[in-house]
C-alpha cells in the first residue's frame, strides 16, 4: 500500500470519527439530517489539515488552490454521504448511527478521487 493510500485511510478514519462523534453529541438537539451537516463541517477542517499535511503532502498546488478544490471535493462527498444517509434513514428505517456510517464509507471512495487527482493534484 503506497504511504498516500495509508495516510488518506488514517486522516479519513480520524475525521469519520469527528464526524461520527459530533453528530452523536448533536442528534438529540436537532434533526439528524442537520446533526450529519454540523459533522461534516467539523470534520471537514480536520480532514484538509490532515490530508495536506500527510496524505498529500507533496501536492505541486497552493493550500489556497488546495482548500478551494477541496472544499468543492467534500461538498460533492457529502452531497452523496446526505442522500444515502437520508434514504437509509427514512426510507429504509436505519438507526441514525449505522445509516451514518454506512454513508461515510460510500463517499469515502469519492472524496479519495476527486482529492488524489484534482485538489491536491501531483
Amino acid at each position: 500500500m503506497s504511504a498516500s493510500v495509508f495516510w488518506f485511510l488514517v486522516v479519513g478514519g480520524v475525521a469519520a470519527l469527528t464526524h461520527m462523534a459530533v453528530f452523536a453529541l448533536a442528534q438529540a438537539q436537532m434533526w439528524p439530517e442537520l446533526a450529519n451537516a454540523l459533522g461534516f463541517c467539523v470534520a471537514f477542517f480536520v480532514s484538509f489539515v490532515g490530508h495536506r499535511m500527510l496524505s498529500f503532502k507533496d501536492a505541486l498546488t497552493s493550500v489556497g488552490t488546495s482548500l478551494g478544490r477541496f472544499g468543492v471535493t467534500a461538498v460533492a462527498g457529502f452531497v452523496s454521504n446526505q442522500i444515502v444517509f437520508v434514504l437509509l434513514l427514512r426510507a429504509l428505517d436505519w438507526p441514525a448511527l449505522l445509516a451514518l456510517f454506512v454513508a461515510l464509507v460510500f463517499a469515502a471512495g469519492q472524496t479519495f478521487l476527486l482529492s488524489r487527482f484534482w485538489a491536491f493534484r501531483r
